[in-house]
C-alpha cells in the first residue's frame, strides 16, 4: 500500500518508519529546510536522534506530489493542525481514506477530531483514527506496541487495521471513534497531575488513587458524549493512561512535575521542546464539561494549576478534602 504521513514530528516520524517496513510511505513536513536535512543525514535529528530512517522511506515537502498516487492519508500533527490539514487535502481533491493520530479537542470549538473531519472532508472519504499506548521513541527502535484504529465504519476499520497490522505494530479494529479520541485526549490531562503527584513524591499509593478516579473521569465524560464506557478499559483508555500517567517518556507527565517544581506554565512549554498536547486540550475538556454537566475535579486543578496560579499542593489538598461520595457515583 502507498501510505502518505503528514507530520515530521516525533510520532509522525515514528509511525513512517514502522510503516515503511512493509509499505511504500512517503513523510511530508512543510518545511522543506527540516525535509533536506532529514534527508542528508538519514533520521530526524531533532524528534528521534540516533533512530536511522529505513530504506526505502521517502521525504518530501510538496504536498501534491506527496500525495500523489496515495492509497491512505495518514495525519500526525498536534490537534491544532488537523483542521488546516484537512483543509489541504480537500482542496487538492483528495479521495484517499484519511486517518488522524491527534489526541486532543480543538481548542477554539472545543470538538473531538472525528467532528472536525466530517465538517472538513467530503462524505465519500473514509476516515478514522489512529490511538493509543505508544512512545514515539520506542516505535521507531522497532519495539512492540498495539494500538486501536476506530471508525464508524466496521468494514473499513477492520480492513485498514488488517493492512497495517504487523509484527511490531498489533492493531485492534474499533467502531467507537468517540471513545478512543476522549481516551486519548483526556488522559493527557491525567497525565500532568500524575507529574504533579510524583513531583510532589506522595507515593506509588496516591498514584494508583489518581489513576483510578482518572479512569472514572475520563469514562463518565466519554459516555455524556455518546461512547460506550468498555472502550475505556481498552488501549485506547486505561493502556494510554498507564503508560502516560507513568512513562518517563511523557511530556504531560514532564509538565506536571514542573508544575510540582513550582515552574510558570510560560517557562514550562518554552522549555519542553515539544508539543504537550494536554496543556490545550485542559481547557477545552473543562468548558465541554461544563456544558454536559460532568464533575470533573482532576481536570479542573489541572486547569487551575495551568492557567491560574494554584500552587501543586493546594491543588492535591482540594482534590482530597472534596466531600464523601460513592464510588461508582
Amino acid at each position: 500500500m502507498k501510505l502518505t504521513v503528514l507530520g515530521a514530528g516525533a510520532w509522525g516520524t515514528a509511525l513512517a518508519m514502522s510503516f515503511a517496513e512493509r509499505h511504500q510511505v512517503t513523510l511530508w513536513a512543510r518545511n522543506a529546510e527540516q525535509i533536506a536535512q532529514m534527508q542528508q543525514v538519514g533520521e530526524n535529528s531533532r524528534y528521534l536522534p540516533g533512530q536511522r530512517f529505513p530504506a526505502g522511506l521517502a521525504l518530501e515537502s510538496d504536498l501534491p506530489r506527496a500525495l500523489a498516487g496515495t492509497e491512505l492519508v495518514l495525519i500526525v500533527t498536534p490537534t491544532a493542525g488537523l483542521r488546516p490539514s484537512l483543509r489541504a487535502l480537500t482542496a487538492l481533491g483528495n479521495q484517499a481514506p484519511v486517518l488522524w493520530a491527534c489526541k486532543g479537542l480543538e481548542a477554539d470549538t472545543q470538538q473531538p477530531a472525528h467532528e472536525v473531519a466530517d465538517a472538513e472532508l467530503p462524505p465519500s472519504v473514509p476516515r478514522g483514527i489512529l490511538t493509543g499506548p505508544s512512545f514515539a521513541q520506542e516505535v521507531a527502535a522497532g519495539l512492540p506496541a498495539a494500538l486501536t484504529l476506530a471508525s464508524e465504519d466496521e468494514v473499513f476499520a477492520g480492513s485498514m487495521a488488517a493492512t497495517l497490522n504487523s509484527s511490531k505494530l498489533r492493531i485492534y479494529s474499533s467502531t467507537d471513534i468517540i471513545g478512543a479520541e476522549i481516551g486519548g485526549a483526556v488522559k493527557n490531562i491525567m497525565a500532568i497531575a500524575a507529574g504533579v503527584s510524583d513531583g510532589l513524591k506522595l507515593g506509588h499509593n496516591a498514584r494508583a488513587a489518581l489513576l483510578t478516579r482518572g479512569l472514572a473521569e475520563i469514562t463518565r465524560f466519554g459516555v455524556a458524549l455518546g461512547a460506550r464506557p468498555e472502550t475505556f478499559t481498552g488501549l485506547s483508555g486505561l493502556g494510554d493512561l498507564i503508560l502516560t500517567c507513568t512513562g518517563d517518556l511523557s511530556r504531560n507527565r514532564k509538565v506536571g512535575l514542573l508544575l510540582a517544581e513550582g515552574k510558570p506554565l510560560a517557562e514550562i512549554i518554552q522549555n519542553l521542546g515539544h508539543v504537550a498536547e494536554g496543556v490545550n486540550t485542559a481547557q477545552a475538556v473543562q468548558q465541554q464539561a461544563l456544558r454536559q454537566q460532568v464533575e470533573m475535579p482532576i481536570t479542573a486543578a489541572v486547569c487551575r494549576m495551568l492557567f491560574d496560579g494554584l500552587p501543586a499542593a493546594e491543588a492535591i489538598a482540594g482534590l482530597m478534602g472534596r466531600g464523601v461520595k460513592k464510588e461508582a457515583a
